[in-house]
């Protein structure tokens, strides 16, 4: 097969994995809707997903979700079509496990492997080529995939049968999405008490209520950098919607997930839907009295005012 990487959807995520397959030297043939992204990126263009299928022998997936997978795999121009015997896939969205499973099994029966690879690192470990993959499905397809997904990763976690990569990131996504918005809500609360707020994150840090966001993105937020480049809004509430799906199917109790829902479509209602879901604090701060943790940001409009668009 050919010695060519293929990657379908080269967006914010998966326009950064390509550049860093590109500069530790594998050849890639990409395709995206959008006309044009992949020779910016140094890819070789494919004017379909069954040109990039029939070339690659890995092929490699970053897609917004379950529809826009299945749409991708499925139909007469789709991977399932045209992939070959001996291939392997690698799904890197988040997507729903039962509808990653039930992909795994139609590309089984034409020989060909299929990994989900939840990935966690957001924009920033992308560009550094050190995102953690968590893999579901045949480990040996793993590990003929491993000299690829290595180009762009520091850590790979294999987590067992098809779907339980996706599984994985479900859970650890939820947790990001609790801890991100239950520290806006306390970044809002702060901030209207009159605490400093750089002092607030150094007890938070210091103290059990340390989170991700409180040692990643908060320092920066406070003084007005919201590290946009990463997780929308609007897919933020996707991946707690998937969770609260799969624990649910699981039997679960979600007693936690009105939280994040709550604050994520509140902020999607608000008109940051397309923004970084850093941008939850100032939806929170818009139904608190117009707060914005940063005095640079305090007299700025909301998205929904007349003159309020902010960059995405």
């Amino acid at each position: 097969m050919s010695g060519e990487i293929g990657f379908i959807g080269l967006g914010n995520m998966g326009g950064r994995m390509t550049a860093r397959l590109i500069e530790k030297g594998h050849a890639v043939i990409g395709y995206d809707l959008r006309p044009g992204l992949a020779g910016e990126l140094g890819a070789r263009p494919a004017s379909s997903v069954a040109e990039v299928a029939e070339a690659a022998g890995i092929v490699l997936l970053s897609l917004p979700d379950s529809h826009v997978v299945e749409a991708v795999a499925g139909g007469a121009g789709g991977l399932i079509a045209h992939a070959r015997e001996g291939q392997v896939v690698v799904d890197l969205s988040t997507s729903a496990p039962e509808s990653t499973r039930a992909i795994h099994g139609e590309l089984a029966a034409r020989g060909v492997a299929y990994l989900d690879a939840g990935i966690s690192g957001g924009a920033a470990a992308a560009d550094k080529g050190a995102l953690t993959l968590m893999v579901g499905g045949a480990e040996d397809a793993l590990e003929r995939a491993r000299p690829v997904l290595e180009g762009f990763s520091a850590r790979i976690f294999y987590c067992g049968a098809s779907g339980s990569g996706h599984t994985a990131k479900l859970l650890n996504n939820f947790l990001n999405a609790v801890s991100l918005s239950a520290t806006a809500e306390v970044m809002v609360a702060g901030k209207k008490a009159g605490l400093d707020l750089d002092t607030l994150l150094a007890i938070i840090n210091a103290s059990s209520g340390v989170n991700f966001a409180s040692l990643n993105r908060f320092p920066k937020i406070v003084h007005g950098d919201y590290l946009r480049g990463g997780l929308t809004n609007s897919l933020m509430m996707k991946d707690v919607t998937l969770y609260a799906d799969l624990v649910a199917s699981l039997g679960v109790s979600s007693v936690n997930a009105s939280g994040p829902l709550a604050a994520f479509g509140l902020a999607i209602g608000l008109g940051y839907a397309d923004e970084i879901s850093n941008t939850v604090v100032d939806a929170i701060g818009d139904v608190s009295g117009g707060v914005r943790l940063h005095p640079a940001d305090d007299d700025l409009p909301s998205p929904g005012d007349e003159g309020g668009e902010r960059d995405a």
